[in-house]
């Protein structure tokens, strides 16, 4: 979210552009295959695929990545991530914070 936060336009934003907006929770399901940042959150070993990471653009912006993908493959190795994280292992979706915004039309505000 740091990295992607300052980029993304807020909803006053859009809808000052779009006029009314409707914002939908957009969950996650567990075998997405999109393969943008949060389609993985229940297979975390992807991340340590290059060719995963090289469709990813966050991944890019990210300088200690090393170190994270370092972390990553030994919490995966040595049980950590599945005691922090297992409860994901038995979820079919999730919110990340991803939202549909839908132009409801009618004059931008401002």
């Amino acid at each position: 979210m740091e990295i992607d936060r300052p980029i993304f336009p807020s909803i006053e934003e859009f809808s000052r552009a779009l006029g009314r907006v409707d914002v939908h929770t957009l969950p996650i399901p567990h075998d997405c295959v999109d393969g943008f940042l949060g389609a993985y959150w229940r297979r975390p070993h992807a991340y340590l695929d290059a060719s995963v990471r090289s469709a990813i653009s966050t991944f890019s912006k990210i300088h200690a990545l090393e170190a994270g993908l370092t972390r990553l493959r030994r919490d995966l190795q040595d049980g950590t991530w599945e005691r922090r994280y297992g409860d994901l292992l038995g979820r079919r979706e999730i919110d990340l914070g991803y939202r549909l915004l839908v132009s409801g039309g009618g004059r931008p505000q401002g």
